[in-house]
């Protein structure tokens, strides 16, 4: 309560010394009564509310004596320790929660302390900087509260599937509930699915600047995180990105692709190539692009850089590539004085004409778009860049583009031009020539005569300023703004944008953190009734306040069984036969299986051909996953999960829980 009330206060207080924004001036009624304890064992009595010399003795005048020891020895898994996750544990070390002989405190987060997160990860002190988040908060709340000495676990591992060994069954089943303290959807998805597997309450809560939400998961009882998705963000059109850009973001933005394209996606799309034998089918099949992706990848393996000088000239080519010819050839299929079919100039409006940059190594956006992309290039094939101590020696450079043959621009007369958001892309319904597909597929090397070689695919990093991302995304960013006649942007607002930092604000995390830890007394007393719990929706910034019930989880029928379509499933234990489970199901839910899949592999379906039926029912499950999906099962996998399709005792298909298969120790 004093966390809600004191980041909300602050705000205002915020807005009273700024000048420019009216801080509220009215009564502000705010309780939640429904935090206090209902359950039996935990009745609330002048005896059981009494002091017993405690730092906890304010919250035991409240709850009372045995809530708190309940509170005491818990055990949680906070999932990352940032902004949230630092007011989590100031929260939790107040409260006492994990302090009790039986109590846990596990918190993991792989990421390092970095300058910027001090001002709000307050946790956190500059001699910190470069330590690991979660060790350095783990420490902070100990000093905080010595009850928590020892009692609080801190890891380094990234929770997902590649960590399953170590957050394995064992660690989610003893938990008692998870928060999480994230910054992106996918893992926040990961660990819900890992709740709703377990069954283990979830505390939800996010920021954005002065917004934020809080969503409490309970299980058999709430739709879990999953179950909604937001709106899909605004993007910018792609003719405005491709050849009309009218403002630094989409300049920005368009270098964003360019980097992603240039030194992820390509040399990702190698080293599938040479690991897949499948590879080039599968993107026949799959991808539209399939010219695009090949002769990028004809392109890194057949025109592979062996010195640094190499890279160099690679990035000069592709600076006369982007910014000169490119740009002529767009003036090209429409020139300065062209109109459109109703006579007004073209070129007008947020079209902007551009004009082709010629190369100036004094430049300076000119200049550290060949240093970011050779740099990037010879680390994407293990080549030896320039030094990160010391500064760039021009000269070398120099020397080595003065060698260097430009080749001369030719326009190309059937290239189009996508001109309006509304329009279809010209190239887009062009289906590829299969004489110029086949030739750029033989012209590959062989998988085989390049054994062992990979490529270093780059992970946009936006906080090290020695990688040279933000440099190169900057340089190119800046010079296609000089094509455009479009003011440049420095390092920090490109930065800002290509990062797409929000700031968070420590009155936000306070207030939302405070209205989670409201909602884990509801866990704690293990409430009923959903009436009883509270999503938040806050922006401080307006102020607004609202609260809203947590939806239902959806339920579902077949045979006149009612389950959760969330919650609930099929748990078997102990390995057994296809035909066994088949005649289990039919037994014992007068259900029959007409598929069953593990993952992407599809097991069993009724229309499989005589052979191999026989062939697979009288196998093991495990041996059935290993046979057709071609994985080994790993020694710390205790559970499997598969999909069915069943039809009901009318013969007509329902939908179902999954099967959870549980293997012996």
């Amino acid at each position: 309560m004093a966390a809600f009330y004191g980041g909300f206060i602050a705000q205002e207080a915020l807005k009273a010394c700024s000048g420019k924004f009216t801080p509220i001036k009215q009564y502000l009624y705010f309780d939640s009564l429904e935090s206090l304890p209902e359950s039996e064992g935990y009745e609330r009595t002048e005896e059981t509310c009494q002091p017993i010399g405690s730092r906890y003795d304010n919250q035991i005048a409240v709850f009372g004596l045995k809530f708190q020891k309940t509170i005491a020895n818990l055990k949680v898994f906070l999932v990352g320790s940032g902004a949230i996750g630092c007011e989590m544990l100031k929260n939790w070390a107040m409260m006492g929660l994990g302090s009790g002989p039986e109590g846990k405190i596990y918190i993991t987060d792989n990421d390092s302390i970095e300058k910027s997160n001090l001002n709000r990860q307050f946790l956190f002190r500059s001699k910190d900087v470069g330590k690991n988040k979660s060790e350095v908060a783990a420490l902070a709340v100990s000093v905080m509260n010595p009850d928590l000495k020892d009692k609080i676990e801190a890891r380094i591992e990234k929770v997902g599937p590649e960590t399953e060994n170590i957050f394995d069954n064992s660690f989610w089943s003893n938990l008692d509930f998870v928060t999480n303290a994230l910054d992106n959807v996918d893992a926040r998805t990961y660990v819900d699915r890992r709740c709703v597997f377990f069954k283990k309450p979830l505390l939800e809560s996010g920021t954005l600047g002065t917004k934020g939400n809080t969503q409490v998961i309970v299980p058999n009882m709430t739709e879990s995180y999953s179950s909604s998705q937001d709106p899909p963000e605004k993007s910018i059109p792609l003719c405005t990105l491709r050849s009309f850009p009218n403002k630094i973001d989409h300049t920005i933005a368009w270098s964003k692709s360019l980097f992603q394209g240039y030194f992820a996606d390509a040399p990702e799309n190698v080293n599938l190539y040479l690991t897949q034998s499948d590879f080039v089918e599968s993107i026949l099949k799959q991808s539209a692009d399939v010219k695009g992706i090949l002769e990028s990848i004809s392109d890194l393996l057949n025109n592979r850089p062996y010195t640094f000088e190499d890279c160099i000239k690679w990035a000069r080519l592709q600076f006369e590539e982007k910014f000169n010819h490119d740009i002529k050839q767009l003036l090209y299929n429409f020139p300065k004085d062209a109109v459109t079919s109703s006579g007004s100039p073209f070129w007008s409006g947020p079209k902007r004409a551009p004009d082709p940059l010629d190369f100036d190594i004094n430049n300076e956006d000119h200049f550290h778009f060949v240093v970011g992309g050779a740099n990037l290039l010879a680390y994407i094939y293990g080549l030896k860049g320039d030094s990160e101590t010391e500064p760039v020696d021009k000269s070398k450079y120099l020397q080595v583009l003065n060698k260097l043959e430009i080749p001369e621009f030719k326009p190309k007369s059937d290239l189009k031009i996508q001109v309006n958001d509304n329009d279809p892309d010209p190239n887009a319904s062009l289906t590829p020539d299969q004489d110029i597909i086949s030739k750029l597929a033989s012209s590959l090397p062989t998988p085989s005569s390049l054994a062992g070689y990979r490529l270093n695919p780059v992970e946009f990093e936006k906080d090290d300023d020695t990688n040279h991302h933000i440099e190169f995304i900057t340089a190119a960013s800046n010079c296609r703004a000089l094509n455009y006649n479009i003011e440049p942007a420095d390092r920090s607002k490109t930065k800002f944008i290509a990062g797409r930092i929000i700031p968070a604000i420590a009155t936000t995390t306070a207030l939302v953190t405070g209205l989670i830890c409201l909602e884990l007394y509801k866990i704690v007393d293990d409430k009923k009734d959903i009436e009883k719990y509270k999503n938040g929706f806050v922006n401080l910034a307006l102020p607004f306040i609202g609260f809203s019930e947590p939806i239902a989880s959806p339920k579902g029928k077949y045979n006149d069984k009612e389950f959760d379509e969330i919650w609930d499933r099929f748990d078997i234990y102990g390995d057994m036969t296809l035909q066994e489970l088949i005649d289990k199901f039919s037994k014992d839910e007068n259900l029959t299986i007409t598929m069953l899949s593990h993952g992407v592999s599809l097991l069993y379906a009724s229309f499989h051909p005589p052979k191999k039926l026989k062939e697979r029912l009288p196998l093991k499950l495990t041996d059935l996953i290993e046979t057709v999906s071609k994985r080994t099962i790993g020694s710390h996998e205790r559970t499997l999960i598969f999909e069915i399709c069943v039809e009901d005792k009318d013969e007509e298909d329902v939908d179902v829980p999954y099967i959870c298969l549980y293997l012996k120790e």
